[in-house]
């Protein structure tokens, strides 16, 4: 997350993301991959067919993981970007009207001004909860003070 002002909202642009979660994913997928390629390479009876599928299939597989690690939320003068596993979408700062995490919640939601709720995975409590809820509050803080008046329902 970047430097914030005293009492205040990180200063613009910051990105928010599950570091740990994302190491974590990162590392099991390269470790993932490299077992399962000498497997495929030190087991003398597999043909090469069978070898290139082993090694397929562990590319596969961290690609997944890869894939999971992908979340993250990116905030700029001009509005959000919300990376989440397979999508992304980009919003204005008027389009949101409030940012969530409940006890329980997996991740982030924020509750969209076309009455809409948007999962933002790139805030998550998993594995660094204090991380996910300072995370959390920072996007607050930035939404609410980059949204236009008039638009949506008064924050609570």
């Amino acid at each position: 997350m970047s430097e914030s002002t005293p009492g205040g909202p990180p200063a613009l642009p910051v990105t928010f993301r599950p570091s740990r979660t994302r190491a974590v994913l990162h590392s099991a997928g390269i470790a993932m991959f490299v077992v399962i390629t000498l497997i495929a390479l030190l087991l003398e009876q597999l043909s090469p067919g069978e070898r290139i599928s082993f090694v397929f299939t562990a590319a596969l597989l961290a690609g997944v993981l890869f894939l999971l690690a992908r979340p993250k939320v990116v905030a700029d003068e001009a509005g959000v970007t919300v990376v989440n596993i397979v999508s992304r979408r980009r919003l204005e700062w008027a389009e949101i009207l409030q940012v969530n995490l409940r006890p329980g919640d997996p991740w982030v939601f924020l509750d969209l001004s076309d009455g809409t709720s948007l999962p933002a995975l790139g805030i998550q409590p998993g594995i660094a909860k204090q991380r996910a809820i300072a995370d959390a509050r920072a996007l607050r803080a930035l939404a609410e003070e980059r949204s236009t008046p008039g638009h949506g329902t008064p924050r609570g």
